[in-house]
């Protein structure tokens, strides 16, 4: 449960970190905070009060949510929730997550029709939501764990880059629940993956790739998550970790939100500072004005890893 409890904490920690801090210059937390652990890190900015979290985390307390309250996958049940979020008009939504959303098609044709029209679906916003479908899913085994990845993913998303990055993410989070480390599983994952991407995930999740290699803005899905684990493997401790990710600028709360995850599972929740813990606050538009704070987000994690 600390593992757990540490992926969902983790994560939402990393977004709302990494939110002030969205589409700046490299290396802008650092200067703003050179020590680390001298505290002030949850600042605000941007839009976003401190320890506030962005859309990320209301995506994946949505996605939490359904699960708990459907028993199991429920994927229109899923959508209509996005759904009801979107039209509330939170502060930060991605545009093609949006557009999908609020298009008017069904739940099974909305990603796939704006994919056909714009061939261009492969940002990084399935894989910002899924740490608490990773956790949900551990239990249930590596092919329904991804395949259920896949599936989730592909509510928002029709370009399958996104749905392999998903999957890689729900698969690294299971191993690590499993006390496996994830760096050591990645050639196994990797063959996991469709032929048609797994070159390019193969490419930025090598030992050797630096973030600075990348060809694509880290917007996109496979440089995101490429990002997140090499801020794992080159740091040792998670606050460590969550100042690589920031660091790196562009899309920062959803690198820091990705990285959250996985260093969250592989540390623990007792890895992350009570000073980030504490102000950390989900807002959920749309849902009777809901706010959840650290001990919700604890229950939740309990209820989906339980």
């Amino acid at each position: 449960m600390q593992r757990v409890a540490g992926a969902v904490v983790g994560s939402a920690v990393g977004d709302a970190l990494g939110g002030p801090f969205e589409f700046g210059p490299e290396e802008v937390f650092s200067a703003r905070f050179p020590v680390p652990g001298a505290g002030g890190e949850m600042c605000g900015g941007g839009g976003w009060d401190p320890g506030e979290a962005t859309d990320d985390t209301q995506m994946a307390v949505l996605v939490a949510e359904s699960l708990l309250e459907r028993d199991g996958l429920d994927l229109p049940d899923i959508f209509a929730r996005f759904q009801r979020w979107a039209a509330a008009d939170p502060k930060d939504i991605g545009l093609q997550t949006e557009d999908v959303l609020t298009n008017g098609m069904p739940w099974d044709l909305a990603a796939a029709i704006h994919f056909q029209v714009n061939q261009r679906a492969a940002g990084n916003g399935s894989l910002m939501r899924a740490s608490t479908s990773a956790v949900y899913f551990a239990a249930a085994g590596q092919e329904a764990s991804m395949d259920a990845a896949r599936r989730i993913a592909a509510l928002t998303h029709g370009d399958r880059a996104a749905w392999e990055g998903t999957a890689i993410f729900h698969e690294l989070v299971r191993v690590t629940l499993e006390d496996a480390d994830p760096l050591s599983a990645l050639p196994g994952v990797l063959d996991l993956v469709h032929p048609d991407h797994r070159g390019r995930y193969g490419t930025v999740l090598a030992a050797d790739w630096h973030p600075d290699q990348a060809t694509e803005f880290n917007g996109a899905v496979w440089p995101c998550l490429g990002s997140a684990v090499w801020a794992l493997r080159t740091t040792r401790t998670f606050e460590d970790a969550l100042r690589a990710a920031i660091d790196l600028g562009g899309d920062t709360d959803t690198v820091a939100a990705v990285t959250g995850g996985l260093a969250g599972a592989y540390y623990g929740l007792d890895a992350i500072p009570e000073r980030w813990t504490q102000p950390l606050h989900v807002p959920l538009p749309g849902f009777e004005g809901r706010v959840l704070r650290l001990a919700d987000l604890l229950d939740l994690a309990h209820r989906l890893g339980g």
